[in-house]
């Protein structure tokens, strides 16, 4: 694991310090109130190969296939993180939707990672549920959606209050 001084730049690119952003998920002394907050500590929990967290902040039914211990051990340079999109996950929400770009470099080539992940609130705490790969084209609602349609996107919410 690669420890970060508190006053250093948050590696989730919310420009605030470690210490102030996601370090204080990290060290247990609060939990992410929102889908975004929890996606950026999961890409900074990267960043920094901190296995045990990225477990932590797992689903439960997801966690037997996870192996924590080769986080340590990788050598990818994660070297930056774009949210594309938040859908719901906030303090009041059960469910969330975060598109994000994080970008990386592994063998000297430059890489990176399109994911809309969905995310869950389980016992007061959001808990990453899976994700899928959007690749370069967004994720757009169907133009047959009626207002009051249920959201493509998933969030459970009508269309004209979600992605509508």
């Amino acid at each position: 694991m690669i420890t970060l001084a508190a006053a250093a730049p948050c590696p989730c690119g919310s420009l605030k310090s470690y210490g102030a952003c996601c370090g204080k998920y990290h060290s247990g002394a609060a939990s992410a109130e929102s889908a975004e907050k929890l996606m950026r500590s999961r890409y900074c929990a990267f960043v920094l190969r901190d296995g045990a967290y990225l477990l932590s902040t797992l689903a439960e039914e997801n966690r037997s296939g996870f192996d924590a211990e080769s986080i340590a051990q990788d050598t990818t340079r994660w070297t930056g993180l774009e949210i594309v999109e938040s859908v719901a996950g906030g303090v009041l929400d059960q469910t969330g939707i975060v598109e994000f770009i994080a970008r990386f470099e592994e063998n000297g080539k430059k890489h990176q990672l399109h994911e809309r992940s969905n995310f869950e609130r389980r016992d007061g705490k959001w808990f990453y549920v899976d994700g899928v790969f959007p690749g370069e084209k967004r994720l757009e609602a169907p133009a047959k959606a009626g207002r009051n349609d249920p959201c493509p996107c998933g969030s459970g919410k009508k269309f004209k209050k979600c992605c509508g």
